[in-house]
């Protein structure tokens, strides 16, 4: 930038400009409308500079800056879950809708793939599931296994370990990983997951730790554990969530994608279609679901409370 560049205000501005890009390159997490607002400022200012220099390549500069800033509100709006321009606070999403499709993958693995259709087993499946989905490994304790099946840990464990689905390591036995502490967890070996053999999904270790935590903040909610949510309950609460639109309506918008096909849901979730309302009514009685909730038609309809909305996996 010439230091006798005229007008003053933009020498000035692009000086500031500058720092304003450093000074952001130093913050300890991105903010993508602050970085909106950055090219949105260079796409001005260098656009002033061409018209003052007639120099085409500063006005190339300029439209490419401005293709930036709207390819990073794009990118803020995915990540927040609302189309730009909306109107209104946006809700901070804890998934992207790339990991949304992902999380969907991963249960329709687990809808189809669970050893056995109990609630409680393919509640573990999942939770197991999440931890392994990169490298076939993971590490629990016994808390966590506590905590997802309560006073059926030891036996859903056994079962799964006995069916081959699940490998603990060699002398460590269920109630060793029941015993287990955080400074010493157990490593898990689920060989389906296992890279060398055919894998039903791939995704990046920041999405598995994304994933693995968003289903851990739905089954361990605060009003779930309050109303004493069995596993199929819990399961629903992650089903309905995972198929959720931004604005918390559950399944695809459209008149074929009306609400959620009611075998798929009581599929995955260990239960018979019939049962599926008590279910969706303990989730509405839970501030899960709001209270429109029903399944007629063979459709499970509904939408998720507006507390739940974070977690909505953003069909």
């Amino acid at each position: 930038m010439p230091d006798d560049l005229q007008p003053e205000v933009l020498r000035v501005e692009l000086t500031e400009l500058g720092d304003a890009f450093r000074a952001y390159q130093r913050r300890p997490e991105p903010d993508l409308a602050v970085l909106a607002e950055l090219h949105d400022r260079k796409a001005r200012a260098f656009a002033l500079w061409a018209d003052v220099t007639g120099d085409a390549s500063l006005r190339e500069e300029a439209d490419r800056a401005a293709a930036a800033a709207r390819t990073t509100r794009e990118m803020d709006a995915n990540r927040h879950g609302v189309p730009v321009g909306v109107d209104g606070p946006a809700v901070e999403r804890l998934l992207t809708r790339g990991q949304g499709v992902h999380l969907r993958n991963v249960l329709e693995h687990v809808r189809a793939d669970s050893p056995f259709p109990e609630a409680e087993s393919r509640f573990a499946v999942l939770m197991l599931t999440l931890r392994a989905a990169r490298a076939g490994t993971g590490n629990v304790t016994g808390q966590d296994l506590s905590g997802w099946l309560q006073g059926d840990a030891e036996r859903v464990l056994q079962a799964l370990a006995d069916a081959g689905w699940l490998v603990l390591p060699e002398g460590v036995t269920v109630d060793d990983a029941l015993m287990s502490r955080p400074e010493e967890p157990t490593r898990i070996t689920v060989p389906t997951l296992i890279p060398t053999q055919p894998r039903p999904f791939f995704f990046g270790k920041v999405t598995r730790a994304r994933l693995s935590g968003w289903a851990q903040k739905v089954v361990g909610d605060r009003k779930l554990r309050k109303k004493k949510a069995g596993a199929a309950t819990r399961l629903l609460a992650v089903y309905t969530a995972a198929h959720s639109r931004p604005d918390g309506c559950l399944g695809e918008a459209g008149e074929d994608g009306d609400g959620l096909a009611l075998e798929t849901v009581a599929s995955f979730c260990g239960l018979r279609p019939e049962d599926v309302a008590e279910h969706a009514g303990l989730l509405v009685a839970a501030g899960w679901l709001v209270e429109d909730a029903d399944t007629a038609g063979g459709r499970l309809r509904g939408r998720l409370a507006e507390r739940v909305l974070p977690l909505s996996g953003l069909l």
